[in-house]
Order: structure tokens, then sequence, then C-alpha cells
């Protein structure tokens, strides 16, 4: 098993030491029952304000002695603790909260964190305030204030966005790579990844709980959940684009100066392993990126079917027929010669009548046996609808696979080809024509998947494979695609890369005669693009 995210778990650890070292502190004193405080939530409520408010005053860069602590506490005693403990009490109670549990009576604080890659235990000093002399009226006083250990601690209970926590991610990434800190950026970019794939669980998880109940899901979590799927989609992804392009940039740079100058160092090979993890993982964040996109789709989709159902349903006036009809004719009899204006809607059409000679000679069944045997056709009929539904899905994915071996083969047979000799080629070919694009959707989807990835890397997409899970969903996923075909075709083994590019400063690419889904014929207009395989050994077929 692979154990290295618990690489950094002793710095997450410094976090949960902070909560340990405060709590540990405070429970089990006796001296909050003299005040009045004797349930914990109430304690640790108070600790907490009292921070905020030592906070609030280094933020402000102002003194902030006991005394100042006791005014705080007694005005929001008064305010809303509604303890009866009076100024001098206020006064004891901060002293007791600042040296006791804040400075642990003046020793160190330590936290024993375990770091995996050393494997042993390391001690992390935690320290909440610090303290300073200062002059009041000539008077010599002790004013405290926050240390980066207290200010991380309060900042990280106040919660952010998902999209922000993504942009804050981003930036710090960005300036570890600027920094040529790769190991740090390593950490970064899973992080950013990990969010990602969280934010699209969180999604499916709405999409389940809309399905099951809409009215449990509320307009302003719907609100809340779009609009950071807009952030994130507008600010990241061409953001991780240019990280890739760099990175990949920086990757090339180490693998020249290996092959051509001289053979890297230590820390230079760390450093390359570290940027190939970086590309990796940028990539599968970049595909994240793209389930993001659907899932805010079909969220968007499933929220506004389900309330329109709701809202039909919300149409249909209901009554009750005892009550409204056979209570009220019992009362006055005479209604019944008016019944009909009340039954004619159910009988707007005449029924058509037509005898059916085939019915007058067949074998007459017991009705209840029949009711049994079509109650188990419908049981049956679900199970083939099931059945069916996949079926048309593997013939679509292998439309797919049909049309990606096709590209390849074109693209092995001259090494590099483009669009525009591919529309060349179909012109003079029905067949070929209806087998590279069955349909102008399914060919557009390849195109677009594949200018994406730019470069595929086969042996990359292969390692990333084996540490995936399979969802068993019959979807169309490029990458696992192209392995599929590349495995199951002897004449693709030695293809290493695949490289697909715009074509820059070339006319547009017109595409005539195309099907879509719907039967109807259409023109595919694009820029034209390439698509050049590389071998194993790095040169071109």
């Amino acid at each position: 098993m692979d154990l290295s995210f618990l690489d950094v778990q002793h710095i997450r650890m410094k976090k949960i030491g902070a909560y340990a070292l405060l709590f540990r502190n405070s429970i089990a004193k006796g001296t909050w029952k003299k005040y009045g405080f004797e349930e914990g939530y109430e304690q640790d409520n108070l600790i907490f304000s009292i921070l905020l408010y030592i906070m609030e005053q280094s933020l402000k860069e102002e003194i902030c002695t006991i005394d100042h602590i006791a005014a705080f506490i007694d005005e929001v005693n008064n305010l809303h603790f509604k303890k009866g403990i009076t100024y001098e009490e206020c006064k004891n109670l901060g002293e007791f909260i600042v040296n006791a549990i804040l400075c642990d009576e003046g020793n160190a604080m330590y936290f024993k964190a375990y770091n995996f890659k050393e494997g042993q235990y390391r001690d992390i000093n935690i320290s909440f305030i610090k303290n300073k002399m200062e002059y009041i009226d000539g008077v010599r006083r002790v004013s405290y204030s926050l240390t980066d250990d207290g200010y991380s601690l309060l900042l990280s209970t106040l919660e952010i966005e998902e999209n922000l926590k993504i942009t804050i991610h981003e930036i710090v990434f960005k300036m570890h790579l600027e920094k040529a800190s790769y190991d740090k950026a390593v950490d970064d970019i899973k992080n950013i990844f990990n969010m990602l794939r969280i934010r699209v669980q969180s999604m499916e998880n709405a999409i389940r709980k809309i399905r099951e109940n809409p009215l449990s899901y509320s307009a302003e979590d719907y609100k809340s959940m779009m609009e950071g799927n807009l952030e994130i989609l507008n600010n990241t992804k061409k953001q991780f684009l240019i990280h890739r392009e760099m990175v990949n940039e920086k990757i090339n740079e180490f693998i020249d100066y290996d092959i051509h100058i001289k053979e890297l160092n230590k820390e230079e090979e760390e450093n390359l392993n570290n940027l190939k993890i970086i590309e990796k993982y940028l990539s599968r964040t970049i595909d994240e990126d793209q389930k993001v996109l659907k899932k805010h789709f079909d969220l968007k989709d499933v929220y506004g079917r389900e309330l329109e159902n709701i809202s039909k349903m919300s149409l249909i006036e209901r009554f009750n027929f005892k009550t409204e009809v056979y209570d009220k004719i019992l009362e006055s009899p005479e209604k019944l010669e008016d019944i009909d204006i009340f039954f004619r809607p159910l009988f707007k059409m005449k029924p058509h009548k037509f005898y059916n000679i085939n019915k007058a000679l067949e074998y007459q069944t017991i009705i209840r046996k029949n009711q049994v045997e079509e109650d188990e056709e419908l049981a049956i009929d679900e199970d083939e609808v099931i059945e069916a539904e996949n079926r048309k899905r593997l013939e679509r994915l292998n439309k797919y696979k049909e049309v990606i071996e096709l590209l390849l083969e074109l693209a092995v047979e001259r090494s590099k080809i483009s669009l525009g000799e591919i529309n060349s080629l179909i012109k003079e070919s029905n067949i070929l024509m209806n087998t590279l694009i069955p349909t102008v959707e399914i060919f557009r989807e390849v195109i677009i998947e594949m200018l994406k990835n730019r470069v595929i890397d086969i042996d990359d997409i292969r390692e990333e494979r084996k540490n995936s899970i399979e969802s068993g969903e019959i979807e169309f996923q490029l990458n696992k695609s192209i392995l599929e075909i590349i495995d199951g075709n002897k004449s693709f083994k030695n293809i290493a890369k695949i490289k697909v590019e715009k074509i820059l400063d070339s006319e547009e690419v017109k595409l005539e005669g195309l099907l879509n889904e719907n039967g109807d014929i259409k023109n595919f207009i694009c820029s034209d693009i390439s698509i050049e395989i590389t071998k194993i050994g790095g040169l071109r077929l």
C-alpha cells in the first residue's frame, strides 16, 4: 500500500495539537465551578471569546492587560452568560484563563506528533499568547497579544467557501512553483485535487438528495453550490493549464540538462520526480474540473425537473368524494338530475368499438391467473429495460472506440495527420466517413477530449489507471478507451505518446453531410488540428 499520504501528517497534527492542549488544560479544572461555569460547552465558549478579544486588541495594536480582559468578561457576562459574579471575580476568572489554560502556568507546551518520514515522534511547541511589558500612566503592566499559533488556531475555526479554498491553495501552489519548492507544491496540488473530488462527491450527494425529496434541498443550498461551481470553473481550469505547461517546460529542461550537459545530482533528481508527480496530478485535476462541469449541469437538470414535477402536482385539484358529492346528494337528491355535469369530463370521447374476430376465437383464461402473469411480465420488462439501456450505452461506447482507433490508424500510417487531410479522405469513401463520424456529437466529443489532454503519455495513463478505482458505470473515458485500443491492437504497441494540437494560421475545416443523433444532416466546422504519434524511444512513427 502507498503510504505517501501520511508524509505530512505531523504538519496537520500541529493544528490538532493546538485544540488538544487547550482543552487538556481546561478540562476537569474545579476553578470553573466557583464562577458558575459548570458545563464544558460554557467553558469552551468563554475561552474562545477571550481569545477573540485578545486577537481584536492585537490587530488594532492596542494594549490588552488583565484589567481589559476582566472588563470584557464582565460586559459579556452581563449581556449573555448571566452568571452571578462580581467584577473582582471576573478579574480572577480572567487571570485563571490566561495563566492556567492559555499559558499553562508559564510552562512550555509541547504536543507529540508522529513523523512517518522519520519513523518517530517529534515534539511540537505550541503557544497561544505572548506578553510584553507596557507602561500605563507610569505603572508597569503586562500586556497580552496572540502568537502565530494563536492566529492560526482562530483563523482555522472560521470556515471559508469551497471555491475560495481552491483559489487560496492555487495561489500558494503557484508561489511554491515560482520558488522551486517542488516538494511543497506536490502537497498543494494533491490538496487541490482532493478538494475538487470532494466537490464532485458533494454534488452527487445533492443530486441523490433532490431525487429523494426536492423540498429537502433548499434554494440557498442550490444557489451556493451553483455559484461556487461557476467560480471554480471560471478561474481554475485556465490557471491549471498554464501551470501544466510551465511544469512540462521545467521537466524538459531537467531532461535536456541530464542528456546534454551532465548527470543530475540527488537534489535535481528529486526535483524532477516531484515535477513529474505535479504534472500527473495537474492532468488529473483538469479531468476532475471537467467532472465538476458535468455534474454542474446534471444538478441543474435534476433540480429543475423535480421542481417542475412538484409544481405540476400542485395544479391537480383534489377533493373528498364522500363530502363533496355523496353527502350533498343525500342532502338534496334532486341534484342527481345534474350529476352528468360532474361526470361529463370523464367521458369526453366515446370509446371506438370494433369487433375483433381473433378475440372471439381466443382461449379464455382465468382472470386472476392473468393478473399474476401480467405482474410477472412487468417485473421481467423492468429488467429488460435496464439491459436495453446498458446495451445502448455499450453500443455508443464502441462507436467512440471505433472513432479513436481509426484516428490512430490514420495517424500511425503517416506519423502525423491533420483534420484537413482526414476531410479529404472521407470525401472519397462513405464507409470511412460513417465509421469515423457515426454522429456529429460522438466525433466532436472525441476531438474535444483529445484537445483537452494535448499530450497523452501512454505510460503515465497506464500508471494512473492502476491506482484508479472503477465506478462500474458505462461511460466514455478517453484515457481508458485509448489503453483498451492499444492493448487490443498489436500495430499500436510501439505508441508512446499522442500529441493533439491546433494548427495555427490554418483555415477552418468544414466536414459536410454528417448525421447527428436525431438523423438530421449537419455540417461540422472547426479549427484544423494535427494528431502526431511518437513511438517508444522518442522518435516519430
